[in-house]
């Protein structure tokens, strides 16, 4: 017996319905992680005058990113900063100036120590990304590009 709110419910209606509410959640937006990141997006241009951000990288100034690259060996084994790489190097990739930066390196600040891995495995980590020149006061490393706040994992 049906009380007097039933509806007659055709398989037809039930399986619209579904299908409906299917769309509905598939069409929520995720929840946002920090936006993913390549070496390959970081630059518009390359010319004479120098390096020309990508506008992808000017949009996400300020947020929090994740990229995938390569530990370069960092400067001192206390360091609370590394380069990360495109490809794995043997050597940190140091610049005598912004003018000779490379378009495939990441400075990366760290929010806390974390114990340094071999230069040929990947990482990936996740920082808030600064962007334009600016000098490490306590080292004089000049970069372009860098994560403040940043950690990293093996991936």
């Amino acid at each position: 017996m049906r009380g007097p709110f039933s509806l007659p419910l055709s398989r037809r209606a039930w399986l619209s319905g579904v299908a409906a509410l299917g769309a509905t959640l598939t069409a929520r937006p995720a929840l946002a992680g920090p936006a993913a990141l390549s070496f390959d997006e970081l630059y518009a241009s390359f010319s004479p005058l120098g390096l020309e951000f990508s506008d992808k990288v000017k949009a996400l100034t300020g947020q929090e990113v994740r990229i995938r690259g390569f530990m370069a060996p960092p400067l001192r084994a206390e360091a609370q900063f590394f380069v990360l790489t495109q490809i794995p190097m043997a050597l940190c990739p140091f610049c005598s100036s912004d003018a000779d930066w490379p378009d495939n390196i990441v400075v990366v600040y760290l929010d806390h120590r974390q114990t340094f891995t071999q230069p040929n495995r990947t990482i990936e980590v996740t920082g808030v990304l600064d962007r334009g020149s600016w000098v490490d006061p306590d080292t004089g490393f000049v970069s372009q590009l860098r994560l403040r706040q940043a950690q990293y994992d093996a991936v």
